[in-house]
């Protein structure tokens, strides 16, 4: 007969326990939360075919004055199974039928049941009474059970939850725009240019929309590999927009009629091909991102010549102004609104500011990337509006900046700027943590 070896999960929890006889023995005294166990197996899928849940738990160990654990008992999980097959009865609908003929309303009256999904909660089991005209609720509908017909989100106890990138249930985890689930954007990079020379082809000639003076609808097309959404209004303007990656080149051929207004493009490149991608631009001639700072080492000259004054890398041709208050920025809310609606986050050093006529140029030294649509590089120039830029920024100082990207219609001129009372904290561990908190909360 074989010996019954205890897992990790038995003796962890073992462990806990005598830590806790321990104490308790000791009189301690300790306060606050109690100390949860380790997560369980995962259950077996709620469904056998389609959509279902699988759940796992653990437990909260405490003492007599101790506070419940912080967290959560149970983690749901989506198990995703081959399609039922056509004609499979739906879950909801078994749960409906399994009171067919059972007294309900009297002792005397029976009726036959199907699902209702006009009632104000989606989760409980709302039951209509075939060839009447009620239906009942039987309280709620078992877990994995769908919200609605073809909706993407599963009931659990009671809520209609969706699930994140990483499969848990009411998870805000969502991929970035390289494709990771809970990336921060750092493993492509951002392209956008304005093309002035649309139909849709593939590299093998064949038209995707719009082509052959045939006008497609608005809708979702298949084409190299991936979902072309295309989207008309009533105006001039059309949209493409296709989550990639792709298979193979798309090319987009634009039929003009009057002054070409341009045709703004931007997608997200792997960092890998981003230099091919430069290379490529620059054969084109297409207007790449207007000339930034550089640090050049000096070099000696080839003949002695007199000595001369060497000025500073960034001048300031004219005094500090003399300027009112800035309003108070400070506060969750305005930290939510900057981040979430800013091109970039970034962590820098103020090297140099120069006063224009009506603006403020700010050379900073870039050493901390939190959020990116476009490439930044180590030394960038950020414009602030106005003499009297609020917040200021102080020399040789760092910031933890929020700033938008300012793109001239003719897409000669790309800038950074920073707008007016926007977000430009001293940079501390403090700052960093609440704007890592903060980036959780932003749609991407």
């Amino acid at each position: 007969m074989g010996k019954l070896r205890p897992g990790p999960h038995t003796l962890w929890n073992l462990l806990l326990l005598l830590w806790t006889l321990l104490n308790c023995s000791l009189g301690g005294s300790a306060q606050g939360p109690g100390e949860w166990t380790l997560w369980g197996s995962w259950s077996p899928c709620s469904s056998s075919c389609g959509r279902g849940l699988s759940v796992r738990s653990r437990g909260c160990i405490r003492f007599p004055r101790e506070e419940l654990c912080w967290g959560n008992t149970h983690e749901y999980r989506l198990c995703q199974l081959p399609d039922c097959p056509p004609g499979a009865v739906l879950f909801r609908d078994l749960q409906c039928a399994l009171y067919n003929g059972h007294p309900v309303l009297g002792p005397q009256k029976t009726y036959q049941w199907v699902p209702f999904y006009g009632a104000p909660n989606q989760c409980d089991l709302n039951c209509l009474a075939l060839g009447q005209a009620f239906y009942h609720s039987f309280g709620r509908v078992l877990d994995g059970t769908p919200c609605s017909p073809g909706s993407q989100g599963l009931c659990v106890a009671g809520r209609c939850l969706s699930a994140g990138c990483d499969g848990l249930m009411g998870s805000d985890a969502r991929e970035d725009h390289c494709g990771r689930c809970g990336g921060a954007n750092d493993s492509c990079l951002f392209v956008q240019r304005v093309f002035r020379d649309a139909a849709l082809m593939v590299s093998d000639g064949s038209y995707v929309l719009n082509g052959n003076w045939e006008v497609s609808p608005p809708g979702i097309y298949e084409a190299a590999g991936t979902h072309v959404v295309y989207t008309r209004a009533t105006g001039p303007e059309e949209t493409l927009h296709a989550a990639g990656p792709t298979s193979q080149d798309l090319l987009l051929q634009v039929l003009l009629q009057e002054h070409n207004p341009g045709i703004q493009f931007e997608f997200w490149l792997p960092r890998e091909r981003y230099g091919p991608f430069q290379e490529q631009t620059q054969a084109l001639d297409w207007s790449l991102r207007q000339p930034q700072p550089l640090e050049v080492e000096p070099q000696p000259p080839n003949t002695p010549t007199a000595p001369v004054a060497i000025p500073p890398r960034t001048l300031t041709p004219s005094p500090e102004p003399d300027c009112p208050p800035c309003p108070d920025t400070r506060g969750r809310a305005h930290r939510l609104l900057h981040y979430c609606g800013s091109d970039f986050v970034f962590r820098a050093r103020v090297l140099g500011r120069l006063y224009q006529a009506q603006e403020t140029r700010y050379e900073v030294r870039v050493q901390l990337i939190y959020k990116n649509r476009s490439p930044l590089r180590a030394l960038e120039y950020m414009w602030a509006p106005g003499r009297c830029p609020c917040p200021p920024l102080a020399l040789h100082q760092e910031y933890l900046l929020a700033a938008r990207r300012l793109v001239s219609s003719d897409g000669t001129q790309d800038r950074l700027l920073l707008p007016h009372a926007g977000y430009a904290r001293p940079w501390s561990p403090a700052e960093d943590s609440r704007a890592r908190l903060v980036a959780r909360h932003c749609p991407i």
